[in-house]
């Protein structure tokens, strides 16, 4: 991956590197531009690589169930023909949007003159809530929120705490590769879709509601905790903990930027137009009538973008250029 200079002049600059940035960065590369992909995130593949990467993805064409990794994995593969430049870790703070380009300056000082932006943001930046009891005091040492790497469970006891979909999902993961996994949630009643509560259990996760962790203990490592079942204190030997209990999400500066937002998402038009000039957006930041926030129409909103993007370059280039397939 190439980073180069602090300074970068490409023709599109891609802010978000989740899965819609990620086919944005290919297609901008189809369609001969010059691209840069830019993320807060320190790794390629936004959402997915940081809460979900062992999760099944059903919602893209093709692909009956494919996991989060190997998804971003050809993603990433993909994007890679494109020769972006990877601004990764970067924080975007100003955005100056004018008729002949835009200007986008980052935290650490690299800036962008770009063509057109694109803002395939998601959910923006996005904090895990912590788990009351552990705050941050033990991160990093045996607390954890997301799940990236089921080999550091192998043989271990695991806690996890919540009562949505990802803390299903991380249970049913865990449960072939950890000693034991229990589940903890403070009410009998689950977010989670009720089959996938039936899986973890028969998976041999041991559900306990209604519960919540009262201490966490250890010296160096977690090592025990103690949890309130039903008003009566019991204590469970664990050396990991993961707490999924949701996150706050951070829109960040769009409304700074100027742009109309629709709470917290990015009013577009049918070309993936915002309200500023030559800036775009795609995927589950945007907002018009009758969205429906699915990767696989995500995809779609990138390449629609893309070559709309093109043509407010270039008002010369068509505006579909042609099936990929096309020219053998």
């Amino acid at each position: 991956m190439s980073t180069g200079p602090l300074h970068h002049d490409v023709d599109l600059l891609v802010i978000g590197a989740g899965p819609a940035g990620l086919f944005a960065t290919y297609y901008a590369g189809f369609r001969g531009l010059r691209v840069a992909l830019a993320d807060a995130l320190p790794e390629l593949g936004g959402q997915i690589t940081a809460m979900y990467p062992h999760k099944p993805i059903r919602d893209v064409a093709g692909f009956p169930d494919i996991s989060g990794t190997d998804l971003v994995d050809g993603l990433v593969r993909q994007a890679a023909t494109a020769d972006p430049v990877y601004l990764l870790g970067r924080v975007a703070t100003t955005l100056d949007a004018r008729e002949d380009g835009v200007d986008v300056a980052f935290e650490d000082g690299t800036s962008v003159s770009a063509g057109a932006v694109l803002l395939t943001t998601g959910i923006g930046r996005f904090r895990p809530r912590l788990l009351p009891v552990a705050g941050e005091a033990w991160s990093g040492r045996g607390v954890e929120h997301f799940v990236t790497d089921l080999g550091r469970y192998a043989d271990a006891d695991v806690l996890v705490v919540g009562g949505g979909d990802s803390a299903l999902d991380w249970a049913l993961h865990l449960a072939p590769v950890a000693r034991s996994v229990t589940l903890v949630h403070r009410r009998d009643t689950f977010r989670a879709h009720a089959a996938l509560l039936a899986q973890a259990r028969a998976a041999g996760v041991d559900v306990v509601t209604p519960a919540e962790v009262a201490a966490v203990r250890g010296s160096r490592h977690v090592e025990e905790v103690d949890l309130e079942v039903g008003g009566a204190m019991r204590t469970l030997r664990v050396q990991h903990i993961v707490a999924a209990l949701g996150f706050v999400a951070d829109p960040g500066p769009l409304e700074r930027w100027g742009l109309a937002l629709d709470h917290h998402h990015v009013v577009v038009d049918t070309a993936m137009r915002t309200s500023l000039p030559r800036v775009f957006a795609a995927g589950d930041i945007t907002s018009y009538a009758g969205k429906v926030r699915l990767i696989a129409v995500g995809f779609g909103e990138a390449a629609t973008a893309v070559n709309n993007a093109a043509v407010a370059i270039d008002p010369a280039a068509h505006l579909f250029p042609g099936h990929s397939t096309d020219g053998g």
